[in-house]
């Protein structure tokens, strides 16, 4: 039940004859039943106001909400009611694009881990990428063993990506069937080999194999552009970039080495081929050239159906502040200069732009395939082994940044200078990424009959970013020492408190994230 925003009471007086969503008053099994949030501040229907959100614990589903913040005597004694004033409701945050490699590189991360710490920054849900696991979800028996390790880990709810490689086209409708929530291949080297390149050729199959299926084809868009026509479509074989022309220690080294070109031509190369499938729509992760968006521009106004997203990293993060050395910052495509990240920020806030959500792409590894000097991370052992050779080396160190379940407060502090509403916010990290991933039914809003997915924000709190605020396997991130604003107090999901800060942290219940295996719709 929703409220006319205009009044300031909900139309049960009290005492009540008839109280909220018709419970009885005196009923401790209805209290047992249900949970009520509270507080002055909320993110409903895409505007901060008061709220009561009342979520039934039987299905994990919103049942009413008030546009005031209702006492708790309004509800049956014993109702598990809390009032967060001042701190923010906000829907749970959905992250699009995170990297949770179990099977296989559980070294790397896991779904207890990973789930863990997307749960401590208000994500209640993650949708994992198909590759750096072992098998990688490019076949139903690949994605079956992803489920199947998965079972009983999950603290948030968890999606799955399929994968697009030479050769698997035929196994892409099956993936629909047994619910991924979308489909992502390379345009350039993955850096695992058991995620080979796509060409040109094998994008046609995929879009052929995927034109009338309710899914979304997205693209790592980076690849070497051609130096003539006569080299033809062995372009993207995905060879290795050029020879470096600095030492391998300087970022710009590396930045050189990944110029924007990389990424225009890789989408240059996608749009030609989407007549194939006009009515799939397709994706580009994690953009980070400014380059790309006139081209995208012209494509949506041609019809074409394609959207991108860019990372908390590249909004950020800039290449002038980035230490020599310092291969936490390594990710492809690479954190550009603070001017690349100034027009980022632009179309991401025009109502009209291409970029329309901002993920984590969550791309952990082993402290020691990051290949950090001691110089950089002044810790006592856990980053570095003690050997220095080879060490910064931005060409050898895995490529992959870590920040699931800090992204809120990295986007909330950084928007801060910016301007940006907690509104936006939402938009772009709850509202728009559960459409991009076909779960717009159920997820991204507070409203009735959505799942029970909430953070509570502290939007004026801090913390600097130490161990403890890395949940994630490996505590390795350029995040290190950094002091966030905007704090996670709680975490829901579906109308279980999965994080309290200041409370029991995680509990002793253990996760309870579903796994989203329905068919997209």
């Amino acid at each position: 039940m929703t409220l006319n925003p205009s009044t300031n009471r909900h139309p049960y007086p009290s005492p009540a004859p008839s109280p909220p969503n018709g419970l009885d008053q005196g009923s401790t099994t209805t209290a047992n039943h249900i949970v009520v949030l509270s507080s002055s501040r909320a993110v409903l229907e895409g505007r901060l106001t008061a709220a009561t959100v009342v979520i039934s614990k039987a299905t994990g589903k919103i049942t009413s909400i008030f546009h005031s913040v209702l006492p708790a005597s309004d509800f049956p004694p014993g109702t598990d009611y809390t009032d967060h004033s001042p701190h923010i409701l906000l829907p749970g945050l959905v992250d699009a694009h995170v990297h949770l490699n179990e099977p296989g590189r559980t070294e790397w991360e896991g779904f207890w881990t990973g789930t863990r710490a997307a749960a401590f920054g208000g994500v209640t849900t993650v949708v994992d990428m198909p590759l750096n696991a072992i098998p990688p979800t490019t076949t139903v028996a690949g994605m079956r063993e992803k489920v199947q390790a998965a079972q009983g880990k999950c603290w948030v709810d968890v999606g799955f990506y399929g994968g697009i490689v030479p050769g698997n086209a035929t196994e892409l409708r099956p993936l629909v069937e047994e619910g991924v929530r979308g489909f992502k291949g390379f345009l350039i080297d993955s850096g695992v080999p058991e995620f080979p390149a796509v060409s040109s050729t094998d994008i046609a199959l995929a879009m052929a194999a995927l034109a009338d299926e309710p899914t979304t084809l997205m693209f790592h868009a980076e690849t070497i552009p051609p130096i003539a026509d006569s080299v033809g479509d062995d372009v993207q074989m995905s060879f290795p970039p050029l020879a470096p022309t600095g030492p391998l220690d300087e970022y710009a080294t590396f930045l050189a080495s990944r110029p924007s070109s990389f990424e225009t031509y890789a989408i240059a190369e996608i749009l030609s081929l989407a007549h194939i499938a006009p009515n799939l729509p397709l994706h580009i992760v994690h953009l980070s050239a400014i380059e790309a968006i006139p081209l995208l521009q012209e494509a949506i106004a041609h019809g074409i159906k394609i959207t991108a997203e860019t990372c908390f990293h590249y909004l950020s993060l800039a290449a002038e502040s980035i230490r020599n050395g310092d291969t936490r910052h390594k990710c492809c495509p690479p954190i550009r200069s603070k001017s690349n990240q100034d027009g980022l920020w632009e179309e991401l806030m025009h109502n009209d732009g291409c970029i329309k959500t901002v993920v984590s792409d969550h791309s952990p590894c082993t402290p020691n395939l990051k290949l950090l000097p001691t110089c950089i991370t002044n810790t006592k052992s856990n980053l570095v082994d003690g050997d220095e050779e080879g060490k910064g080396n931005f060409f050898s160190a895995w490529g992959g940044v870590s920040s699931v379940g800090l992204g809120l407060s990295i986007l909330w502090t950084e928007g801060q200078r910016r301007g940006i509403s907690i509104e936006d916010v939402v938009k772009w990290c709850c509202t728009n990424t559960a459409k991009q991933v076909g779960l717009e039914n159920d997820k991204g809003h507070l409203a009735v009959g959505f799942d029970g997915d909430v953070a509570v924000f502290d939007d004026e709190g801090s913390f600097e970013v130490g161990e403890e605020a890395m949940l994630f396997r490996n505590k390795c991130s350029p995040y290190q020492g950094t002091v966030l604003q905007g704090v996670v107090k709680q975490t829901w999901v579906r109308g279980q408190r999965v994080w309290d800060r200041d409370g029991l942290g995680f509990g002793k219940e253990g996760p309870s994230g579903k796994l989203l295996l329905e068919r997209r719709r």
